[in-house]
Formats: C-alpha cells, sequence, structure tokens
C-alpha cells in the first residue's frame, strides 16, 4: 500500500471520525478502533476508506489489545505513520461518590491508553525513523469544572506525557503532540451538557479540532512537538 498509514482510536463517532474522514480526505489509510464496529463500519464509508482501511473493534484501555491495534494496523496496511488517540471517557462525579472503578477506568481510557499504543507503536516508528502521535486531550485539564476531578487529571497527565514523549522521540524523528479543545459538539459532549446549559453556538465543530489533528500529523507544526493545544470557541 502506497498510503501512509494513522491509527485512530475512538474513531466510531466525534472527534475520531471527524479526524479520520480528514486524514482520509488528505491520502491516509486508516487502521480504526473504537468498541462497537458498526460505528467504525460507518466512520470508513463515510471517509471513503473501506478500501484503505481496516475496523479493529478495541477497549485500547486493555494493554493487550493496544498491542493488538497496532499489530493489525502493521500486518494488514505495511506501516503506521501516526496514532491519535481520540478515545475518552467523561463521567461526571462528585468526589465522594466516584466510585474506585471509575476512577480506574476514567484514568486508563484517556492516560494509560495513550501510553500502551505509544509502547506499541514505537519499535516501528524506531524502525521507520519517524511518526507522529496526537492525544487528544481537554480544556478541563487546566480548568476543570465540579465533577471533572478524575477527566481533569487524567488530561493533565495526558498533557505532561506527550511532553516527556516528544524529548524520547526527538532523537528519531517522533512527533508528539497533544491537542486540548474545550467543548465539542459531540455525543460524549451532549452526555454531559445539555443544550440549554451549554448553547451549541458556543462549541467547537469537530471538524476544526481534526484540521489541527491533521496539521500535527503532516508536520505543518513540527515545531510545537510536545507542546498542548489549546483550542476554544470565542464568542
Amino acid at each position: 500500500m502506497n498510503h501512509p498509514v494513522a491509527v485512530i482510536t475512538g474513531a466510531g463517532k466525534g472527534i475520531g471520525r471527524a479526524t479520520a474522514i480528514e486524514l482520509a480526505r488528505r491520502g491516509y489509510a486508516l487502521a480504526l478502533a473504537a468498541r462497537t464496529e458498526t460505528d467504525l463500519l460507518a466512520t470508513l464509508n463515510v471517509a471513503g476508506a473501506e478500501d484503505r482501511g481496516i475496523a479493529v473493534p478495541a477497549d485500547v484501555s486493555d494493554p493487550a489489545a493496544a498491542d493488538q491495534l497496532i499489530d493489525q494496523a502493521l500486518d494488514r496496511l505495511g506501516r503506521i505513520d501516526a496514532v491519535v488517540h481520540c478515545a475518552g471517557y467523561a463521567p461526571v462525579r462528585p468526589i465522594a461518590q466516584m466510585t474506585s472503578a471509575e476512577w480506574r477506568r476514567t484514568i486508563d481510557t484517556n492516560l494509560s491508553a495513550a501510553f500502551y499504543l505509544a509502547r506499541a507503536a514505537w519499535p516501528a516508528f524506531e524502525r521507520q525513523r519517524g511518526g507522529a502521535i496526537v492525544n487528544v486531550s481537554s480544556l478541563a485539564s487546566r480548568d476543570p469544572f465540579g465533577g471533572f476531578a478524575a477527566y481533569g487529571a487524567a488530561k493533565a497527565g495526558v498533557n505532561l506525557f506527550g511532553l516527556s514523549a516528544a524529548r524520547e522521540g526527538q532523537p528519531i524523528g517522533v512527533r508528539v503532540y497533544t491537542v486540548a479543545p474545550g467543548a465539542v459538539e459531540t455525543d460524549m459532549f451532549r452526555s454531559i451538557m445539555t443544550p440549554e446549559q451549554y448553547p451549541k453556538d458556543k462549541t467547537l465543530d469537530p471538524a476544526d479540532v481534526a484540521r489541527v489533528i491533521a496539521g500535527c500529523v503532516q508536520g505543518d507544526l513540527r515545531y510545537a512537538s510536545g507542546e498542548v493545544i489549546y483550542l476554544h470557541k470565542t464568542l
């Protein structure tokens, strides 16, 4: 296959689907992961990438699943040029009401998975002497509202993980970015906030975030490796 290859998690909906569409438009082959296979197949369809994409149902908070995702991408598409981690989990719970299981799931889905994916892809990047990682964080990593202690902490960890990974990757040509949007018009956001609580004219479009992610992947922002790129809508 003569296409660059991007692995995208959370690709069934929201920012992940928008990123798949944007990178397919720019000529990338896609290895898409999410929990629901039908959502992934729909993403491949709307991206027009059925002939250069694979759907891998996976829960990347499980290290074995993250390893298998990277292995399938390499086996079926031949290489990996980018890993984009969009999968997220954002329960709104006061600290006193949050269970240990919810805490672990929040940390593992948002933060641990970023590590698992980077670790799995690193040998391929090292062989290729290049690659890009983009982890989706959140404005909540620096300004969380009440009930977002776990999510904000997880995303703050993603921010610092990206900085350290960028420093490790620099000698072998690996760039690492953290894109931290504010409110984005996704199903996950609308499960937290109603339009009455947070009007649609104040949210970002997933496609806007996807274009920034694509710029990171393709090297338009190559001098920003290691940085947290905050995005928010001002009215």
